[in-house]
């Protein structure tokens, strides 16, 4: 039986142990490179950001490499990205619920479970989103009657040619076709991460942090150069007129110990002053530029600055997290997409023949659940009837079902309930409070109290307020009654006030007054 890849191209399962894209000694897929980044200027930056595009991609990828040796910051943020989705252990989903199914499920779970397989094949597989493309060669081992992959090796992207009609398809460089060598199927494993449209190799993280990377190295040498200068004060030593040569070069050399040993030995008719140097406030220029430069990247990198610099708040936080988790969430998406395509299917199709599905590789990325508000959110919502699956919330919780014999935890016992305190009886007003006469009829009534006489006060106040009110109000009235328009109302107020009849109404509040101050005199004997 005839196997095919993806591509449509037959397997030829004799050459499968070769290993085909090994370096050479000498030849044009050499392990060793030369420098770009030293004396890496803005135009030559720009020329080869534009070779790159254009297919010529040898240098771009040097300088990808050399960023991640040479900048502290890219490294981190980058390699964060990467970990993001190696430090997950993956799952395998059987292609059906059928036996034979499930028996090469477990296989591709063994697979997937070897420590190689995280080490030497993901995280290769990973160095695509630096630099746009990443190649890795599966090194297949046939025993026991099954094909095995014994061991995974990353590619360097430089022994690759970019093919000129597509601007996508890999060919191993060769040292006699300049156009290449066609890979064999079911050999090699390539990565195009989707982070923008367009071509691959212009893909990269590399390509968006390269000017970064060039102006903060810029930055750093001028920075340097400045602590050479201002970092340490001026020496000067001061000799007498009738100073010898051998006593000056004496003094000279003790001022240039001082600036690497701190310590020297002068005679005592000598003088070395120590003058610091002004220009301290520059040490801020640069840090800002460099720390401005490192969010760029970490924006770049993550989508986000607050796991990686400093935060402002933990909602903040939070909201950035999520950004960073749909980026995980892509990047898991894409290469599981890549692993079941040119690792999965050329395993399940060597041992157990072509298919028409196959089992699959996933990344179970899960969002960090905040407990603290599901907890909240179920105390509240189950005791109004709301039904939940118990092993949702474990899953949501990551925890596992209990075994029969294992402890669980329980909700402590409540308190035995206290009896109630015996009632005590009513006390009894005193005896001020009864004999203090009604403030309204002269009467004394023993059930009388402060708060009662105010009462009665307020009620008197407002049993008859429609009557004292109505010759203010009826002006009023009487004004809207007639008026036809709102200009005529808007005439109409300026001698409204004089209409407005407010006797009744000061009579009752002077009255009330009245009253309100003997009540207050009575409470103060």
């Amino acid at each position: 039986m005839v196997l095919y890849d993806h591509r449509g191209e037959p397997i030829k399962t004799a050459k499968l142990k070769e290993e085909f894209a090994a370096p050479e000694t000498f030849g044009v897929r050499s392990v060793w490179q030369d420098t770009i980044a030293s004396g890496l200027t803005p135009h030559g930056l720009a020329y080869l950001l534009d070779q790159a595009a254009r297919g010529y991609h040898e240098r771009y990828i040097a300088l990808a490499s050399e960023m991640e040796e040479r900048d502290l910051h890219y490294a981190a943020v980058l390699s964060t990205r990467k970990l993001a989705i190696a430090g997950i252990a993956p799952t395998v989903t059987a292609a059906s619920d059928s036996s034979e199914d499930e028996k090469i499920a477990d296989d591709v779970r063994w697979l997937v479970s070897q420590p190689e397989f995280i080490d030497d094949y993901v995280l290769d597989l990973l160095d695509a989103l630096g630099k746009g493309f990443s190649v890795v060669e599966t090194l297949w081992d046939f025993s026991e009657r099954q094909w095995w992959p014994k061991g995974y090796r990353w590619r360097d992207q430089r022994y690759f040619v970019i093919d000129r009609r597509d601007g996508e398809t890999l060919r191993l460089k060769d040292g006699t076709n300049l156009q290449g060598i066609d890979l064999p199927a079911f050999q090699f494993t390539i990565h195009h991460p989707k982070l923008k449209s367009g071509l691959p190799v212009r893909g990269g993280l590399a390509r968006l942090a390269a000017w970064a990377f060039l102006f903060k190295s810029y930055t750093l040498k001028d920075w340097m150069a400045f602590l050479e200068v201002y970092g340490m004060p001026f020496r000067v030593g001061r000799y007498g007129k009738g100073t010898s040569p051998e006593e000056r070069r004496v003094l000279l050399k003790a001022v240039r110990q001082l600036s690497s040993d701190a310590a020297a030995i002068i005679p005592r008719e000598m003088d070395i002053e120590f003058i610091e140097a002004k220009g301290g406030s520059g040490n801020a220029v640069f840090a800002a530029k460099a720390e401005y430069l490192d969010k760029q990247l970490s924006k770049g990198v993550l989508g986000q600055t607050m796991t990686s610099d400093d935060g402002a708040s933990m909602a903040q936080a939070q909201i950035h997290e999520n950004v960073r988790m749909d980026i995980a969430h892509a990047d898991a998406r894409q290469i599981v997409a890549t692993i079941n395509r040119d690792l999965i299917r050329p395993f399940v199709d060597l041992n157990h023949g072509s298919r028409d599905k196959y089992p699959r590789v996933e990344w179970p990325i899960a969002e960090p659940e905040d407990v603290k508000a599901l907890a909240q959110a179920l105390e509240k919502l189950v005791p109004l009837g709301l039904k939940v699956s118990m092993s949702d919330i474990r899953s949501k919780l990551a925890l596992d079902e209990p075994e029969d014999e294992e402890e669980v935890l329980t909700a402590p016992a409540a308190p035995p309930s206290a009896a109630p305190p015996p009632e005590e009886p009513p006390e009894e007003p005193p005896e001020t409070a009864r004999l203090k006469p009604c403030a309204h009829c002269g009467e004394v009534h023993t059930a009388a109290t402060e708060q009662s006489e105010l009462d009665a006060l307020a009620e008197d106040a407002l049993a008859n307020w429609e009557t004292d009110l109505e010759p203010m109000i009826k002006p009023l009235r009487d004004l809207f009654e007639r008026a036809t328009s709102y200009e005529d109302i808007e005439n109409g107020l300026d001698d409204l006030i004089a209409k407005m009849d407010a006797g009744p109404v000061a009579d009752r509040l002077a009255k009330l007054a009245m009253k309100a101050r003997g009540l207050g005199d009575l409470a103060d004997e």
